[in-house]
């Protein structure tokens, strides 16, 4: 029996209901079948499926993906038709040697109960050994944050006198001022900003749409850098409509986008470790100690749950005893 690791925990196991498996996807005898498929083809398979008939994210797809890949190099080969409930606990396992975070881990078990869920539901497998893997928890570690300082420290670190100056400053102010994911500010559009107005519209998870305000500071720096600097990068034939974009005039990804936010936190003297993560849940905490409802972060940032705001919106300590001092009658 493979050991468990902090992210599941087992289940007893139930046989999946008949009404649930439909032979569409093989024919043929199941030890064919066995032999045969490759988990290769069974993750193409399965992407397929959730890109077409649950229409999800393309960056969702891409963590699916990893995440089955990373499951099939364990595998060395193996087939995953033929897994056991000990082999997946052991997979699991050796996750949690490696010293990956819970929450990482927990997510890899969800996406093998959807991966096992689809071989399923497909018929390809009669039983489903995913489905006896029970979630934990996830951990209430809160991310990190920075101060009001620090946040000045990092968002004056690009160059007032460089066209990439304008550009990463107006990213970054972007980032700060709307707490919008790398993903969202990425894919923002021209059409999109409503410069006159101070206001953007992003689209966040399942394509969802809201509107966030921009500050004065962000929309300085955005009008500066599309009037003075933008069209050095971009062709005047090009079709590119994107704000953010690289030298090269095409659309920045959301990774260039994390290592943008990680040189100019060096530049600035902070944690080598901060992200545009960092800068989300910097925006919904000095939003919250400011004293702005939950329910407002809660549509700013995208979130179909307070629960989720209120875990990324802690309020300081100190903030908390002074509110005590002022408001409690026994103070």
């Amino acid at each position: 029996m493979g050991k468990k690791q902090p992210g599941t925990s087992i289940k007893k196991q139930k046989n999946a209901p008949r009404s649930r498996i439909r032979k569409i996807a093989f024919k043929g005898p199941q030890s064919k079948v066995l032999s045969t498929i490759r988990i290769d083809e069974l993750i193409e398979r399965f992407l397929a499926f959730i890109r077409h008939e649950r229409g999800l994210a393309e960056n969702t797809q891409s963590a699916y993906r990893r995440d089955l890949q990373s499951f099939g190099a364990w595998l060395s080969g193996r087939s995953p038709l033929t897994t056991t409930i000990q082999d997946l606990g052991e997979y699991l396992g050796t996750l949690s040697d490696e010293k990956q975070s819970r929450a990482t881990i927990s997510r890899k078990a969800a996406t093998l109960r959807c991966f096992y869920s689809f071989l399923q539901l497909e018929g390809i497998m009669t039983d489903n050994p995913a489905e006896q893997l029970v979630l934990a928890r996830p951990d209430d570690t809160i991310p990190a944050v920075l101060s009001s300082r620090q946040v000045d420290l990092l968002l004056d670190s690009p160059s007032r006198f460089t066209a990439t100056g304008s550009r990463d400053r107006a990213l970054l102010e972007l980032l700060y001022a709307t707490g919008c994911r790398a993903s969202e500010v990425s894919s923002l559009k021209l059409d999109d900003l409503r410069l006159e107005e101070q206001f953007c519209t992003c689209r966040g998870k399942g394509n969802k749409e809201r509107v966030v305000p921009l500050g004065q500071r962000a929309h300085a720096a955005i009008s500066q850098w599309i009037r003075d600097h933008r069209s050095q990068f971009v062709s005047r034939l090009s079709e590119q409509n994107y704000v953010i974009v690289s030298t090269r005039g095409n659309r920045l990804s959301r990774m260039r986008i994390w290592e943008i936010v990680r040189e100019h936190a060096t530049s600035a003297g902070l944690a080598d470790n901060i992200s545009p993560h960092t800068l989300r849940h910097s925006f919904a905490t000095h939003l919250v100690a400011g004293g702005v409802d939950l329910r407002h972060v809660q549509e700013m940032l995208g979130h179909a749950s307070i629960a989720t705001t209120q875990r990324y919106t802690h309020v300081d300590s100190g903030r908390l005893k002074s509110v005590h001092l002022q408001y409690h009658p026994r103070s």
